[in-house]
């Protein structure tokens, strides 16, 4: 199986142990983030149509350092599904999705036949930081409660193949495990987070639960079996 996310830093979270979570399941997974930090539909409207070369090659979780454009990606392999999302400060309303979404949506359609196009659902912020009050919200389930709608709105616009729910997800994970969920104010935790995501993505993709868990000697932060349960609570 082949995936590809046209993302940002929260593709990178989800993508970051989700070759390993698929090997010690079994299977045989390629993936491959398109990483531009905050990177919103509209820019990534722009470089595909420009043909920039300003990605970060992101393969199996880890940094290449080489720098792609989106179309030669694309023209790379034989891509299964092809994943695509809003940057998460402009994910609360369905009018920064447009018209930028159905253009790429339509685009990928016409020249990437066979490829399955997903929606990534963003999550919300946790609580007592700037960057929620910014945004003009006091609570992360209010903040949830718009990127949720915004995404199944755009869910209608676009009829992906799918949406792969993180954000609710991240939600679930914050009210049971407050202070592992995020290592900081946008992003999740480089242990707990980032391992809950990739097994919301291999769930996704393999309509199955992960069977077999990583050895975290292999993660860039632990997760403890406490936290492993949760996931699989999460996950159920």
């Amino acid at each position: 199986m082949k995936i590809l996310s046209i993302g940002n830093s929260f593709s990178e979270d989800a993508q970051r142990y989700l070759k390993l979570i698929a090997g010690a399941n079994g299977r045989e997974l390629t993936c491959v983030n398109l990483y531009i930090g905050g990177c919103s539909l509209k820019r990534h409207y722009i470089n595909l149509i420009d043909n920039e070369k300003s990605y970060h090659y992101q393969f199996g979780g880890e940094n290449t350092g080489l720098m792609v454009s989106i179309k030669e990606v694309l023209g790379s392999n034989n891509w299964d599904f092809i994943t695509l999302q809003q940057a998460s400060h402009e994910s609360t309303d369905i009018a920064n999705f447009t018209p930028f979404l159905p253009e790429i949506a339509d685009w990928l359609r016409l020249r990437c036949e066979g490829a399955k196009i997903l929606l990534h659902q963003t999550w919300a912020y946790p609580e007592h930081t700037e960057r929620l009050s910014q945004l003009g919200f006091k609570t992360t389930d209010e903040m949830f409660e718009k990127v949720k709608s915004a995404y199944d709105s755009a869910e209608k616009l676009i009829k992906p193949d799918g949406i792969i729910k993180s954000g609710e997800a991240m939600l679930k994970a914050y009210k049971l495990n407050r202070e592992g969920t995020y290592r900081d104010p946008i992003h999740a935790s480089l242990g707990f987070g980032r391992y809950l995501l990739g097994c919301v993505w291999y769930k996704f993709l393999f309509s199955e639960c992960p069977r077999v868990h990583v050895d975290p000697a292999y993660l860039d932060e632990p997760v403890s079996g406490k936290e492993t349960k949760l996931v699989e609570s999460i996950l159920f």
